[in-house]
């Protein structure tokens, strides 16, 4: 039978935290949804890991993605295999909360003009301890319009849906629109969700349902220095695509705030140095 919900993981060089991850998606409140992961041949060993798991009734284990192809490559694998019509992509190293599927389906289920549910989400260093609580969703709450949501995410100068984990959407938006957006690598996540918010409203739940871990493997922290441009870029491209959703005050506030934000994520990262596992640093999968 086909599942309601496919949680895809696309999981690389997650060996200290993928079991963690797996825990929390197999053990949710909800019952109608799959599993499905896939190793971007790490070099460490996190498909053995994964492969500990192999026979959960859930759980489908891709072959290992091949190397190269960057995140896009995983990302579009795993979507790809969903069956299910919605989709959640939860990272091989972040936990949703045991009720996050069960809420974000009731929201879709309420607002039949959803095509993506977000929730806030709290941050956790390497070893799970947590330092920020309730992050995210920046100016929009309960049933927005979703170029409502895009100009706020825009405005934010930072992606106010948050990580993978904190969203569920469309299957079929993703798929109409060509898979993950990794035109700025930075910006995959929220470049693709703001093409889905295009298709119609968005929920905001503001509410925790998610944790992002920020690790010395995290493939973020080595992108910071290029946040900045990339959010830029990404501004210019929805005004250029959407004429009259932003003013030029909008594009204004929104980039000084992205640059202002990147100077902040690395300050904040070089103050979490010792707890963010740098000894765990590998070089990203291109």
């Amino acid at each position: 039978m086909t599942p309601k919900v496919s949680v895809v993981i696309p999981a690389y060089n997650n060996e200290q935290y993928i079991a963690e991850t797996l825990e929390s998606v197999l053990n949710q409140s909800y019952e109608d949804y799959e599993v499905v992961i896939a190793d971007h041949s790490s070099v460490d060993s996190t498909m053995e890991v994964i492969e500990s798991f192999r026979g959960h009734p859930r759980l489908r284990i891709l072959s290992p993605t091949p190397v190269g192809g960057g995140a896009k490559a995983n990302w579009n694998r795993v979507s790809s295999e969903a069956r299910g019509t919605l989709i959640k992509l939860v990272c091989g190293d972040d936990l949703i909360a045991p009720t996050a599927l069960e809420e974000q389906v009731a929201a879709f289920e309420e607002h039949p003009t959803a095509v993506l549910v977000a929730s806030q989400r709290d941050l956790v260093d390497a070893s799970g301890r947590i330092f920020t609580r309730r992050r995210g969703l920046q100016g929009i709450s309960g049933l927005v319009p979703g170029a409502k949501a895009v100009r706020a995410t825009v405005v934010a100068g930072s992606n106010i849906f948050g990580e993978p984990a904190c969203v569920m959407f469309r299957k079929d938006l993703l798929e109409a629109e060509g898979g993950w957006d990794d035109e700025n690598p930075y910006l995959i996540d929220e470049a693709t969700y703001a093409r889905i918010c295009f298709h119609g409203d968005v929920v905001a739940l503001r509410r925790s349902l998610a944790t992002f871990r920020i690790s010395g493997s995290q493939w973020s922290v080595r992108l910071a220095q290029q946040q900045s441009r990339q959010a830029i870029a990404f501004h210019k491209e929805v005004a250029r695509k959407h004429p009259g959703l932003l003013t030029a005050l909008d594009l204004a506030v929104g980039n000084l705030k992205a640059i202002g934000m990147s100077y902040a994520r690395r300050l904040a990262y070089m103050r979490l140095r010792k707890r963010m596992g740098h000894e765990l640093v590998v070089e990203s999968t291109v």
